[in-house]
């Protein structure tokens, strides 16, 4: 439902983007957004974008990283800019509240998860 791409291998204060497409039948989603996991470490919010276009970001990268969607292709992007090493993670995109149809429930999606790696 969710195929995550963009991951890599990238040096001190360059930059990366993160694609994340839903696919599948989408009547609205609620929320998109990206979480990331460092070994050793708990899975963290990183940003989210609601489908108002509000937006909220994890302290340690605000004023690097900026998220956006295309709605029409159900798709997240995370522009991540200035990396640093601690940035070091598996990313993984979410989609949450997610129907299928006008009246049916509402759903939570993961992505498989792209590791992005800070290095010199």
């Amino acid at each position: 439902q969710l195929q995550a791409s963009g991951g890599g291998l990238v040096q001190p204060g360059g930059s990366l983007r993160l694609s994340c497409a839903a696919s599948g039948t989408i009547f609205s989603i609620s929320v998109m957004g990206w979480y990331r996991q460092a070994p050793g470490q708990q899975r963290e919010l990183v940003a989210s974008i609601t489908s108002g276009g509000d937006t909220n970001f994890a302290d340690s990268v605000k004023g690097r990283f900026t998220i956006s969607t295309d709605n029409a292709k159900n798709t997240v992007y995370l522009q991540m800019n200035s990396l640093k090493p601690e940035d070091t993670a598996v990313y993984y995109c979410n989609v949450d509240g997610l129907r299928h149809s006008y009246s049916g429930p509402t759903y939570t999606y993961w992505g498989q998860g792209t590791l992005v790696t800070v290095s010199s």
